[in-house]
């Protein structure tokens, strides 16, 4: 695949943006070393946090980490050639590099996605399934998932090299997915990895949410289903993960869609703005994750604070975190330590 030109541009805009202009390029550097700083920090202490407390070291974190990977890995290739593409106004390393930088740039996207759709499914089995979740989250099991849903992510990705789709647009100065290669490719690539997965992380937490709501107003006296304040906090905080990927996300996707049902029509009329503000939208996604945890979870915000003030004395960095009171996304105690199979109400 012959390399785009930098003075060349995949799709007739009519304009309203340059990407070329300078004002545009410090923005986009701008946002983009932001993204970069944070994500490589805020996904390290994820990773860490998890590493250092025993108490986060359960089945659904496990995905958590996964996710962080996903999130960390653009940071520390892609986007710094990307960053380089901007400084130079032009893509200046090589073929090589761009079919590299944008293959790991679809590994990242898709794990991303499908490790957020395995955490959703794993917080379902957790949440409306209690008395099962230990058996199907047992660790042999879990890393069985994870290591399926990395394998999925790579099938979904290696198409690209195929279909010629890796290609150096210079309106967002970067080598990714180029949506007028293939309209038919385009369609099954949104619908696939972007759509399907949305239903079923929605389905998931719909489900969830259902059982909260009926759990907390006793709508089934009945129902023996039992859920701690821990469970719905660390439920939240992922479905505001799943909620900001998917905002982030959703314009590129429809865009997408949109040119690949019609290019003729559509491609032509997509002001180059709000092309260039989709992607890095997009971009930006990736460091949003690890500031979720510290927000929304006060566990994982104890642990960022303990591992900074470690700064100070690196060898405290590795040691663990025998803090009990640290709860993290826990696993349910299992059911058969119960004496009655059911956990204590608490909502």
């Amino acid at each position: 695949m012959a390399l785009k030109s930098g003075n060349q541009q995949s799709l007739p805009l009519d304009g309203g943006l340059s990407a070329s202009s300078s004002g545009v390029s410090t923005a986009l550097a701008s946002v983009l070393i932001f993204t970069i700083v944070v994500d490589i920090l805020g996904n390290v202490l994820v990773i860490l946090s998890v590493y250092r407390n025993k108490k986060l070291r359960n089945a659904g974190n496990i995905f958590v980490v996964s996710l962080s990977v996903a999130d960390l890995v653009v940071a520390l290739y892609p986007y710094p050639l990307v960053l380089t593409a901007i400084f130079h106004n032009d893509w200046t390393m090589g073929d090589l590099h761009c079919q590299a930088s944008g293959f790991i740039m679809g590994l990242s996207v898709i794990g991303s996605i499908f490790n957020i759709t395995a955490i959703a499914i794993n917080r379902y089995c957790y949440i409306c399934h209690s008395l099962h979740y230990d058996r199907l989250y047992s660790l042999r099991n879990t890393c069985c998932y994870l290591g399926l849903t990395w394998l999925l992510t790579a099938l979904a990705t290696v198409p690209n090299f195929f279909v010629g789709s890796l290609q150096y647009d210079p309106r967002i100065y970067s080598c990714t997915f180029a949506q007028t290669v293939s309209s038919y490719y385009t369609i099954s690539v949104v619908i696939i990895h972007f759509l399907i997965p949305l239903l079923v992380v929605s389905y998931c937490y719909m489900r969830i949410w259902v059982l909260v709501i009926q759990v907390k107003h006793r709508v089934k006296p009945e129902q023996r289903t039992k859920l701690k304040p821990s469970d719905v906090r660390n439920f939240l905080t992922m479905f505001m993960v799943f909620v900001l990927f998917a905002v982030c996300w959703a314009p590129l996707n429809l865009i997408g869609l949109a040119v690949a049902i019609n290019p003729v029509k559509v491609a032509p009329n997509i002001p180059e703005w709000l092309f260039v503000t989709s992607y890095f939208m997009a971009y930006f996604n990736s460091c949003l994750n690890a500031i979720i945890y510290g927000l929304l979870n006060q566990n994982f915000r104890k642990e960022y604070k303990t591992i900074l003030l470690a700064l100070c004395v690196p060898r405290l960095l590795l040691m663990e975190t025998s803090r009990c009171a640290t709860e993290g996304l826990k696993s349910k105690p299992s059911p058969a330590a119960t004496n009655n199979n059911v956990a204590e109400i608490n909502v």
